[in-house]
């Protein structure tokens, strides 16, 4: 029985892998992927298995470009619903 799950799946991933691509990479492509789909960094750090979910964004934060305008998008669009909602009540 392996000990880690490298040695159980490097063996049969070699020769499916282009040559420069190790296993971990693999990890990297994933947790990266996550992120940049909008996969919440928690659950992304718990598929990870990372101890806490600040080693996950220190690590791939660069996966979560646009991070500051999209909270700007929206809470502008939460003040705006706001402002339309109070203006038909007392407008």
């Amino acid at each position: 029985m392996p000990d880690t799950l490298t040695q159980d799946w490097v063996p049969k991933l070699a020769d499916t892998l282009p040559p420069r691509i190790r296993f971990h990479d693999l990890r990297h492509a994933h947790a990266t992927h996550l992120l940049a789909s909008g996969i919440h960094p928690k659950v992304a750090s718990e598929r990870l298995g990372h101890f806490k979910i600040g080693i996950t964004l220190d690590l791939y934060s660069h996966a979560l470009p646009g991070m500051q305008e999209d909270a700007a998008e929206r809470v502008d669009a939460a003040l705006q619903a706001a402002i339309n909602r109070r203006s038909k009540d007392f407008g």
